[in-house]
C-alpha cells in the first residue's frame, strides 16, 4: 500500500508513540471555571482558571505562582483539605499544564 508523504508521516508519528509507550492524549473538555491551587506543604489557597480539564490533568491560567513549585492540589472550592494533588507537567508563562497523580 502506497501512503502519501503526509499520511505515512503520521504512520510513522503514531508508531512510534506506541513503540516508546506514549499513549495519545486523553478528551480534554474545555470548562473555564474558578478554582484554587494549594501549594505543596501549605494551607493558603490562591485562585487560578481552570481552561480545560481530562481525567489525568488540567490546563490552567495562574497569576501568582513561584517556578520553582510543582506539587500542588487543585480544588474547586476553598476548603484547603479538599482537592486533587498534581504535579506541574509544563509551564508557558502564566498558562500550565498539570497531570494529576
Amino acid at each position: 500500500m502506497h501512503l502519501r508523504p503526509a499520511a505515512r508521516l503520521h504512520q510513522m508519528t503514531w508508531n512510534a508513540a506506541m513503540l516508546f509507550g506514549r499513549k495519545r492524549r486523553e478528551g480534554r473538555k474545555s470548562v473555564q471555571q474558578p478554582a484554587w491551587i494549594i501549594l505543596d506543604g501549605s494551607f493558603a489557597s490562591r485562585p487560578c482558571t481552570v481552561l480545560d480539564l481530562s481525567d489525568t490533568g488540567a490546563k490552567l491560567v495562574v497569576d501568582d505562582l513561584a517556578p520553582t513549585h510543582t506539587r500542588l492540589r487543585l480544588a474547586f472550592s476553598r476548603d484547603v483539605r479538599s482537592g486533587r494533588p498534581c504535579e506541574v507537567a509544563w509551564r508557558r508563562g502564566k498558562t500550565l499544564g498539570v497531570k494529576f497523580v
